[in-house]
């Protein structure tokens, strides 16, 4: 039996993380690097991929590398996977954590281009991502897929229709994922974030005063996330330590309820 150290030791694998140069997407990469993962910082500006890399690789030691991707452009994706794989040599897993909601927009307000928009990052990235990097996990006989949801895909919201029904189609795929590759040992899970302190929460501040406290109050532990707190499940879905796990959601958000 592996000891438990082992099973969630990340050395040697090599990490894809979208979205990854703020936010809980920033906390990710630091956390991966920091279990032994290489890593990939990867968001739409070259400049900030490359300070990000740059400050992740002298607080962890790890192998990071920057490529800049923009996930909305379907055809843009293939480049970024060849790239990493023609960098490490390898694809251990891919975390699709870049996510947009750019406005508060309600279903009759809704315009169809706002609307792919929101699908064209939300749901057709990760869509692309895992298409390609499906093949290189296959070749290596495993791979762990985190796609990165919401609560709101259980709730919904009047005025984020698009953002949380844009996560509900991400969850149906990513079960429909997991069974499709799970006779390769690609698992493909989720991740579904409660509230966690973002830039998008200051601007809801900023707009409406008590937007904070009345969403952490949402939440049984009556507070808001720090980013790094979403370090541990996703470590834990990447690793070793999750190998019975494909096709699950695992809501990280104080207690609020799916």
């Amino acid at each position: 039996m592996r000891d438990t150290e082992e099973l969630f030791d990340l050395t040697g694998r090599v990490v894809i993380v979208t979205g990854s140069t703020k936010g809980i997407g920033r906390a990710m990469v630091e956390g991966l690097a920091s279990a032994g993962a290489s890593v990939v910082v990867s968001s739409r500006k070259q400049d900030l991929c490359d300070q990000v890399a740059a400050e992740v690789a002298r607080a962890t030691g790890a192998s990071v590398y920057a490529r800049a991707c923009h996930v909305g452009k379907w055809d843009a994706i293939p480049d970024l996977v060849e790239a990493v794989h023609g960098h490490f040599g390898r694809i251990d897993a891919l975390v699709n954590n870049a996510g947009i909601n750019p406005a508060r927009v309600k279903p009759e307000d809704m315009t169809l281009e706002y609307w792919r928009k929101v699908f064209s990052v939300n749901v057709e990235g990760p869509l692309r991502l895992s298409q390609c990097v499906f093949p290189i996990m296959r070749e290596q006989g495993a791979g762990s897929i985190v796609n990165v949801g919401t609560m709101a895909a259980y709730s919904g919201g009047g005025a984020i229709c698009a953002y949380g029904a844009s996560k509900a189609a991400l969850l149906n795929l990513t079960k429909s994922m997991a069974m499709a590759w799970a006779q390769w040992n690609v698992r493909v899970n989720m991740v579904s974030p409660g509230p966690f302190m973002s830039e998008m929460m200051e601007g809801g501040e900023r707009t409406a005063p008590g937007f904070l406290d009345l969403v952490a109050g949402g939440t049984f532990m009556k507070r808001i996330a720090k980013p790094h707190e979403i370090i541990g499940p996703v470590c834990y879905l990447v690793s070793d330590a999750s190998s019975f796990v494909t096709g699950d959601d695992l809501s990280v958000s104080g207690g609020m309820m799916k």
